[in-house]
């Protein structure tokens, strides 16, 4: 089923108007493939050696730059599947993956894969060297609450290193809130972004960050924050800021 969904998302993203082909270098497969593009959008730029996509190849070419020895280092992804997570699994000394589901308990599993939310980890406090994650923190509704418990979870030295949806010239726009009493509310006209996991292919977007995103990191307690551009090229330009912040 879930190859089904996987395959009409292909579908619906192709235009061929737009259609792309390009030979380059992808730091996931270590060597040149060929890309296809399905559209001219960064969501349907993907490597045809791993799949990758745009945002695949942004973080894993920056964490290749600051992590070089990834391999002794223990890693905590907010996702268990992908190409990241595939190169991570076969790159890092140790990988934790996890999902959200909405209807299993943190730290329980569902199908093999334990479940996790970010704004209360079951993790312990210094069990990482580094965390990671490529667009989730988006769709967290209190991601305050998530950066502090990424850093609590994180060793002494640590990195935290993510892609999220990010206008860099511009504040980050809330789009929506949960109450007290735990009601959703709308800020502005309500953004989805596809997720095969759920049950109607996409989730909502709380926020779409902006440059202060590397305040709100400091104001969690990191030491330090900022944006990284990849320094590997990505076909067609769709290289995506990488944030990357340290714990003292």
């Amino acid at each position: 089923m879930r190859i089904l969904r996987l395959a009409r998302s292909a579908a619906h993203a192709l235009r061929w108007s737009e259609l792309g082909l390009a030979w380059a270098g992808c730091p996931l497969c270590d060597g040149a493939r060929p890309f296809v593009r399905l559209r001219r959008d960064e969501i349907a730029v993907r490597c045809t050696g791993c799949g990758a996509s745009a945002v695949s190849l942004s973080i894993v070419s920056v964490v290749r730059e600051i992590a070089p020895d990834l391999a002794s280092r223990s890693v905590y992804e907010m996702s268990a599947r992908g190409p990241f997570h595939a190169w991570l699994f076969r790159h890092a000394g140790a990988v934790t993956g996890s999902e959200y589901f909405e209807d299993v308990a943190p730290g329980d599993h569902r199908d093999g894969v334990q479940c996790q939310d970010v704004q209360a980890l079951t993790h312990g406090d210094g069990s990482f060297d580094l965390c990671t994650s490529t667009e989730v923190l988006e769709h967290v509704p209190d991601d305050a609450r998530a950066f502090r418990e990424l850093l609590r979870v994180l060793r002494p030295g640590g990195l935290l290193v993510f892609t999220v949806p990010l206008r860099p010239e511009h504040a980050t726009l809330e789009r929506a809130v949960l109450t007290a009493q735990g009601e959703l509310r709308h800020l502005t006209e309500p953004e989805y972004h596809g997720d095969p996991l759920k049950e109607r292919g996409r989730i909502l977007a709380f926020r779409t960050y902006g440059g202060d995103i590397v305040e709100r990191l400091l104001a969690a307690g990191f030491s330090q924050a900022r944006l990284v551009r990849p320094s590997h090229w990505i076909p067609w330009g769709f290289a995506r800021p990488v944030v990357v912040a340290s714990k003292a």
